[in-house]
C-alpha cells in the first residue's frame, strides 16, 4: 500500500524540480567550483560519515544503522530552495546544488550504501547485501527520467511549465505529509516503539549537519548568502527519496528501513523552520 503512493509522491516531486531546471544551472560549476564543490561534499561525504558515527555511538539495529545512512546520502530537492528563499540564501546557488546532486546521486547512493554494509561494525559486518543494479536502476527510472522529462518541458514550453511548477510547488508539502500519515498508520507501533532513541539520533544528524554547513562555509570563506544556503542544502535531505528507496519491493522491500527517513522528515521541518525563524529575527543582509 505505502509504496503504491511513495512512487508517484516521489516522482512527481523530481518532475516538479525539472520543471525549474535549465542547462544554465549546470553550468555554475565551473563559475562557482569552489561554492559548489563546498556544497557538494557536504552533502555527499559529511553527513554519510556523520550518519555512520551516529549509528555506530549509538548501537543501532542494521536496519535502523543503514535506514540512517540512506537518509544521510539523499540531498533535499526543490524544497530546499524554498527555504534558501525564505533565509534570504543564494536561490541561484541552490538550484544548482540541487540540480548537481539529483544527478551525482545516481552513482553516489549506491556506492555509500555499499561500503557502509561492508563497514558495518561488529557482528552486522557483511550481514546485508546491497542490491547495487536493482538500486541504481530505481534512481533512474525516479530520479533522472522525471527530472529530464520536466527540464525537457522547460526548454519547450517555459511558460507552461513555471505555472505547472507553482501548482506542483504549493502540493510538495501536502504530499509528503499525506506519506508521512500513510507510513505511519500503517508502522506506527515500531515507529512508537523507537521513536526516543531515533528521534535523539536523527536531531543530531540534522544539527551536526547544520554545524557541519557552517564550518564548511567559513573554512571556504563564503558570504552570507551563500553561508545560508550551503547550511540548508546539508540540512536538507529528500526524506521521499530514502523511504522509496526502502521500501521499495524493487530495492530493499523493507519499511522499517524507512523509519528514520520517516522520523526525519518530521525533525528537519522542526529545525529547520527554527533556523529560518533566528536568521530572520538576528541577521543582517550582506
Amino acid at each position: 500500500m505505502t509504496i503504491l503512493i511513495v512512487i508517484p509522491v516521489l516522482t512527481l516531486l523530481m518532475f516538479e524540480l525539472g520543471l525549474t531546471l535549465v542547462p544554465a544551472d549546470f553550468r555554475m560549476v565551473a563559475k562557482r567550483p569552489r561554492t559548489i564543490v563546498t556544497g557538494l561534499i557536504g552533502q555527499l561525504l559529511l553527513l554519510p560519515v556523520i550518519a555512520y558515527i551516529l549509528g555506530t555511538v549509538f548501537q543501532l539495529d542494521v536496519i535502523f544503522f543503514l535506514g540512517l545512512i540512506l537518509i544521510a546520502c539523499s540531498p533535499g530537492g526543490s524544497s530546499s530552495n524554498v527555504f534558501s528563499m525564505l533565509v534570504k540564501g543564494d536561490v541561484a546557488l541552490s538550484v544548482s546544488l540541487t540540480a548537481c546532486s539529483s544527478l551525482i546521486t545516481l552513482i553516489t547512493i549506491p556506492i555509500v550504501m555499499t561500503a557502509a554494509a561492508a563497514l558495518l561494525p561488529g557482528a552486522y559486518s557483511g550481514s546485508i547485501e546491497m542490491p547495487i543494479g536493482k538500486l541504481i536502476v530505481q534512481n533512474i527510472v525516479l530520479t533522472l527520467f522525471p527530472v529530464s522529462i520536466g527540464m525537457l518541458i522547460r526548454r519547450k514550453w517555459e511558460t507552461a511549465a513555471k505555472t505547472l511548477s507553482r501548482i506542483l510547488e504549493k502540493a510538495a508539502l501536502p504530499l509528503l505529509v499525506l506519506l508521512v500519515a500513510v507510513f505511519y498508520s500503517q508502522n506506527s507501533a515500531a515507529i512508537i516503539d523507537h521513536l526516543p532513541r531515533l528521534g535523539v539520533v536523527v536531531t543530531l544528524l540534522i544539527l551536526l549537519a547544520i554545524g557541519g554547513g557552517m564550518l564548511l562555509s567559513h573554512l571556504s570563506h563564503l558570504n552570507r548568502k551563500e553561508h545560508r544556503t550551503i547550511v540548508i542544502e546539508i540540512g536538507m535531505q529528500n526524506a521521499a527519496q530514502a523511504i522509496a528507496m526502502a521500501s521499495s519491493p524493487f530495492v530493499f522491500n523493507n519499511e522499517t528501513m524507512a523509519i528514520p527517513a520517516i522520523i526525519y522528515s518530521l525533525m528537519m521541518n522542526v529545525v529547520l523552520i527554527t533556523y529560518v525563524l533566528i536568521v530572520k529575527n538576528s541577521s543582517t543582509d550582506t
